[in-house]
């Protein structure tokens, strides 16, 4: 038996998990979050070092012998040639570079080509995109950057003592938009294309090879995002997906191979342990249900998803095309949300809730089925978000999505993933475990759920989603 702690530092705070190496269970935790505005778009990452400093006090550390270290992705962190920063770091999603990223799928010849280049179409939130922008916004302090980092990049090499020697991890390489997903090699032609010159990039590290050892003696691990920390964190494996439900939503599955999308749905990233997440994102998801509870003057989620199991499976022919704020998935970005079948009998506030509902997972369902008609296998739907706990969603999910979904307790799962992963480049650093395979901890604790007898019913209602969005927009798929 061994200690090992997980770190994830989050866009607002930082969470610390220790954990036992051989179960992964949760001896100690610690939370603190970071100084400063927590919605902005250019932060300090001094502040990251604070939060970490503050969530670990008591003798949280005490004992642990490794550490992995998760982090927000599509972060920028834009150092000179001395390693100093030049600018405060950029992170979010800031819309401040969305032109920057339609810029970059001009210059390189169309979306196509970036995803035959990388597995991913330039986003605003990418640090490619954020290169262009800092190169046309900010030309002098592009003209300084020497070395080119992600937030868990610059905190590794923090906690290393900032060696010579910088390194990354293939999962949030696979975010930035010049890393191939599918060659497993830095496109510099790309960095040069947004920057304007080449710099330097951090050495991609295998799953389970360790970035070094802390002044203090603890071995660090790899590190990674946050997306591929929550996916080692979650115990998933091929057949697995996982469905986020927030204001928008994303489906995100494992899988054996990159996916290159000319079509810009699916984003292909690596994982943390060697394989693929390709990730397809909506919209609209529990946006749906909010504008619905609005609507019918409904005060919460939990009173909507009440009145909607009043009604029926196809809520007597109701149904909603969630694409309130356009749609990405599919490629509709200027369309309207659309409500069809209005009859007398249909005219409920019971039937209206349940076609949110409906609509909201049969949207997702559609992203589900971008994946699965690339031969991306789907056994089991993870649910995550605060509206997976809803009645509606879970009695509605499985027999939707056809397949067994599972909710997960909430916890920490990506400083979780970040301390596994700890645990694994310790073993293999002992020569305990496999350079294969990460330590068999413990799974989440979750409640499961089965399509069963509504499964029939479930098909019938995508049946008529899918007849509602052929008629209404024609060909969104394509052929």
């Amino acid at each position: 038996m061994g200690i090992v702690a997980g770190l994830d530092s989050s866009a607002e705070f930082t969470r610390i998990v220790v954990c036992d190496t051989d179960t992964g269970a949760v001896l100690r935790q610690g939370y603190a979050a970071h100084p400063g505005e927590p919605k902005a778009a250019d932060v300090d990452p001094q502040t990251w070092l604070l939060s970490l400093g503050e969530a670990a006090t008591g003798g949280l550390l005490e004992g642990v012998e490794a550490i992995g270290v998760s982090a927000q992705q599509y972060g920028l962190v834009p150092l000179d040639a001395q390693g100093g920063l030049v600018r405060p770091a950029l992170v979010r999603n800031d819309k401040r570079a969305q032109v920057a990223a339609a810029d970059l799928v001009e210059s390189l010849g169309g979306r196509q080509a970036w995803a035959e280049a990388v597995g991913s179409v330039p986003v605003a939130g990418q640090p490619v995109a954020k290169l262009r922008w800092l190169a046309r916004s900010e030309p002098e302090n592009a003209q300084r950057v020497a070395l080119v980092l992600q937030p868990h990049d610059w905190l590794v090499w923090q906690l290393l003592g900032r060696p010579a020697r910088r390194t990354t991890d293939r999962g949030a390489a696979s975010g930035t938009g010049y890393w191939s997903v599918g060659t497993g090699t830095y496109r510099p032609d790309l960095v040069e294309l947004a920057l304007g010159h080449l710099a330097v990039l951090p050495e991609v590290l295998g799953p389970s090879d360790a970035a070094g050892i802390t002044p203090e003696g603890l071995l660090v691990s790899a590190g990674t995002g946050e997306t591929m920390a929550a996916a080692l964190g979650l115990g998933l494996g091929p057949g697995d997906a996982v469905v986020s439900l927030g204001a928008s939503g994303s489906v995100m599955a494992v899988h054996h191979e990159a996916l290159a999308d000319p079509t810009g749905m699916i984003t292909s990233f690596a994982d943390a342990t060697g394989m693929y997440l390709p990730v397809v994102s909506t919209s609209n998801a529990v946006r749906a249900l909010r504008g619905t509870a609005e609507m019918l003057g409904v005060e919460s989620l939990e009173e909507l998803s009440a009145l909607a199991l009043k009604s029926t499976a196809g809520a007597s022919g109701l149904v909603l095309l969630p694409y309130l704020e356009g749609e990405r998935t599919p490629g509709l970005p200027h369309a309207a949300g659309t409500l069809s079948g209005l009859r007398r009998e249909s005219m409920k506030p019971e039937h209206l809730a349940r076609a949110a509902f409906e609509g909201m997972l049969c949207g997702l369902t559609d992203a589900m089925d971008v994946l699965r008609g690339r031969g991306v296998e789907v056994r089991r739907v993870f649910l995550l978000g605060a509206a997976a706990a809803l009645p509606a969603v879970q009695a509605l999910a499985p027999a939707l999505f056809g397949a067994q979904v599972v909710v997960p307790q909430p916890a920490d799962y990506a400083a979780l993933g970040a301390a596994r992963q700890a645990a694994w480049a310790l073993g293999v650093a002992r020569g305990t475990l496999s350079p294969s395979a990460p330590p068999a901890w413990q799974g989440a604790v979750a409640q499961i759920l089965e399509p069963g007898d509504d499964l029939s019913a479930g098909q019938a209602v995508r049946q008529q989603y899918v007849a509602t969005r052929e008629q209404i927009h024609p060909g969104a798929f394509g052929s």
